[in-house]
């Protein structure tokens, strides 16, 4: 697989970020802190609002930070989904992608507030939009309930199969990985979120943890057309292996692009 020139400068810059982040984390450990807080919050936030899940904003930090008992169900989810992420800035190191992992996620991040949380999905769950009048339309079928614990299983064993042995580019690795996720959607609902957690926990594996300090749940919040737009243009032709994985991997790197030219700056002043 061919990657375009734009692809493999974007690469090259989150090398060289990598790099800057490990003497950033030596010299500023205040800084650095400060903005773990700032990103467990605002990444719980974005996460949950780009799924339609808002709480008051005064609530929101005693929730995330302070151990607030939840008043109701969308505060359930703010902390269910700040629970997963200190969960995964703590034991990345120790996870491996497996089907289990998964469901492990999306249980931590779910649990008590869906009857399924860590369940495979039992029935179909169309991805629809409106039409300009007013109608549903079916925009992306993904696998069939009866097929998901095999094509999560395949996911999982070509994501490690394209690192130990084709010796693909851990980035463009990664990128497949939460996009065949997505395609995938194996639960019911809260995959959105589970796609999320799943980038993070991929990304730390290869050294790029700069969602410890900026939120990446935040600048796809803020670029959420672009997000669509991607996820749109390489899902076409999924199902039969036609399919352009390119927008959706010039998106993903820019994304992480971005979180890292935030933590340069802030780092900088």
């Amino acid at each position: 697989m061919k990657l375009l020139p734009g692809a493999v400068w974007l690469l090259g810059r989150l090398a060289e970020s990598k790099g800057k982040q490990a003497v950033y984390e030596k010299r500023l450990p205040r800084l650095l802190k400060a903005l773990q807080e700032t990103a467990l919050i605002e990444g719980t936030a974005s996460s949950n609002r780009i799924d339609g899940v808002t709480v008051e904003p005064e609530r929101l930090r005693p929730l995330v930070l302070s151990d607030a008992r939840p008043r109701d169900r969308s505060e359930e989810e703010i902390v269910g989904y700040a629970n997963a992420l200190r969960w995964v800035h703590a034991n990345h190191e120790n996870v491996s992608i497996e089907p289990e992992t998964l469901k492990c996620l999306h249980s931590l991040a779910l649990a008590g507030i869906i009857g399924d949380a860590g369940e495979w999905k039992e029935a179909q769950n169309e991805i629809v939009e409106l039409d300009p009048e007013g109608r549903l339309d079916v925009r992306f079928r993904p696998v069939a309930p009866a097929l998901v614990p095999s094509a999560v299983e395949e996911l999982c064993l070509a994501y490690k199969q394209s690192l130990d042995q084709l010796k693909i580019t851990p980035l463009l690795a990664v990128a497949c990985l939460v996009f065949d996720f997505l395609c995938i959607h194996p639960f019911r609902e809260g995959n959105g979120r589970v796609a999320r957690l799943l980038t993070l926990l991929s990304v730390y594996h290869h050294g790029y943890t700069v969602g410890r300090y900026i939120s990446l749940e935040r600048i796809i919040e803020q670029n959420k057309e672009s997000y669509y737009e991607a996820l749109q243009a390489s899902s076409m032709g999924w199902h039969d292996g036609s399919h352009d994985i390119m927008p959706w991997f010039h998106y993903f790197i820019s994304t992480l692009h971005t979180a890292y030219l935030e933590f340069e700056e802030c780092a900088g002043r």
